[in-house]
């Protein structure tokens, strides 16, 4: 420490020229704030302008939410085992109509399969449930179902790709990286957009949460849930052999260096850079473990909501946007597949049951917890995967994929209560009314957080890049 005192004053008086790389040896930090600082750092900058590239910023107009969590379920849930009823199918068991023949479904040889499970209407709003989603079917009425989703493309790596990127490679930011860098973070203690899962990561992996070619501090930092201690979620970032007080003596000495250094170039984005990602790195070595710690909890909202993985994914979602991240994206795996959802090609029945079985009280209790704190009415919670499944059957017991129509649903937020969107055909298979698009879902969020799809754009190779590239339409009727 009088090393660094003495080498503060020198630096005062003599004006010595110290770089980064010497300063941060120098230093008891831990080597994840090194790692974070470069994620802040020139390549990933581009034009970034502020110090704090994070930092709240304006919407293009006044937001109906201002979080947004998304529970993705990767493989395909079939729309019409879960939330799109269609009795037609039960009346025409094993045939093929011709509106079904036209479609050019993939290896499905064989007629119509009813669901394997029940259908119950629930709430004031009358909507009809699969009986495998029991709990989220009490919060119908607090729950916008859009039915008629439709994608590009029936494979899983570019349909998941295309859900959260709006685009078919992996080249270009996600979702969750246009949010912060559009609107920034309403805390300067944790990253403003964080993505989980248990076990599994969703194929196509960093690019779910990846910044592409957006300054780098907008890239989403993710955790694997399993078996996960809450003072070590994000690798290196503590520091194990100083005190919190000693490291942010060091810490705080290092600032003025740095800003001396700044004194002297007159304006420096990686520098400015790097200091901001110093103070954060610093910060989350404390706020980290705290938001993560759910035994913090009551054992009355530990119970609410129960013990599988995706539960747990789900309340720290909860304490996440409750401390001011803006993005959480929750995905949903399940036996360390990728793809969970996909297993309806073989097993409808035992697969799609026991997938909602590891989710529903979650997914409810997360809207039931939200509601009770005053949070749901600013945060967008939107359930989907990245297509849904054929209602013909695939062998006996199993559907294939179908991007022709599908549905997900959205609750809090600004958009409608108890309220059903659009419709897919008799049978479940194509998207046939009010059609809504990948594009159009993506730039109905953006304009629910406040931001104007066409105008937040970013230029990158002598060109503006948007989310919905030249593509999308807000869904006004959705919204309250």
């Amino acid at each position: 420490m009088k090393f660094l005192e003495h080498e503060l004053a020198y630096r005062r008086t003599m004006q010595s020229q110290m770089t980064r790389r010497d300063a941060l040896a120098k230093m008891g930090a831990g080597i994840g704030s090194i790692g974070l600082a470069s994620m802040f750092g020139n390549n990933a900058l581009g034009a970034e302008t502020s110090a704090n590239p994070l930092a709240p910023k304006a919407p293009h107009f006044a937001p109906k939410a201002k979080r947004l969590i998304q529970l993705f379920m990767p493989g395909g849930p079939s729309q019409v085992d879960t939330f799109d009823y269609k009795p037609m199918i039960a009346k025409h068991a094993g045939e093929r109509p011709e509106s079904v023949n036209r479609k050019s479904l993939r290896n499905t040889k064989l007629g119509l399969m009813p669901s394997p499970f029940e259908f119950k209407q629930y709430g004031e709003c009358g909507k009809w449930v699969s009986d495998i989603f029991p709990e989220t079917a009490k919060c119908v009425d607090d729950i916008t179902f859009i039915h008629s989703m439709h994608t590009d493309i029936p494979e899983h790596a570019g349909g998941i790709l295309m859900t959260n990127l709006g685009a078919l490679q992996p080249n270009r930011p996600s979702m969750g990286s246009w949010l912060t860098y559009g609107l920034g973070a309403e805390t300067e203690n944790l990253p403003g957009f964080v993505a989980m899962s248990p076990r599994a990561q969703p194929r196509g992996k960093i690019a779910n949460w990846g910044n592409a070619f957006l300054p780098g501090a907008y890239a989403g930092s993710y955790v694997n849930i399993q078996n996960m201690k809450p003072d070590a979620v994000i690798r290196d970032l503590k520091n194990s052999n100083l005190s919190r007080e000693e490291q942010r003596k060091q810490a705080d000495l290092l600032t003025q260096i740095n800003k001396l250094h700044l004194e002297r170039l007159e304006q420096d984005q990686n520098l400015e850079a790097g200091i901001q990602a110093m103070e954060m790195a610093f910060r989350m070595q404390f706020s980290v473990p705290e938001v993560f710690d759910v035994s913090k909890e009551s054992e009355e909202t530990r119970k609410l909501y129960g013990e599988s993985e995706f539960a747990k994914g789900c309340l720290i979602a909860r304490r996440l946007v409750e401390e001011g991240v803006r993005v959480v994206q929750l995905s949903h795996s399940i036996d360390g597949y990728d793809i969970a959802w996909d297993t309806g090609h073989g097993d409808i029945a035992g697969g799609h049951a026991k997938l909602a079985k590891a989710c529903d009280q979650g997914i409810a209790a997360l809207l039931k917890d939200l509601e009770g704190r005053g949070l749901l009415e600013e945060t967008l919670v939107v359930w989907g995967g990245e297509f849904g499944r054929a209602p013909t059957s695939e062998g006996k017991k199993g559907r294939d994929h179908d991007h022709y129509g599908y549905t997900t649903w959205m609750a809090g937020g600004g958009v409608k209560k108890g309220f059903s969107y659009g419709a897919t055909d008799e049978f479940g298979l194509s998207a046939v009314e009010n059609r809504v698009h990948v594009h159009d879902m993506n730039a109905t969020i953006l304009h629910l957080m406040g931001l104007d799809h066409k105008k937040l754009t970013y230029r990158y190779s002598g060109r503006d890049y948007r989310l919905t590239d030249v593509h999308g339409h807000v869904v006004h009727d959705i919204i309250a």
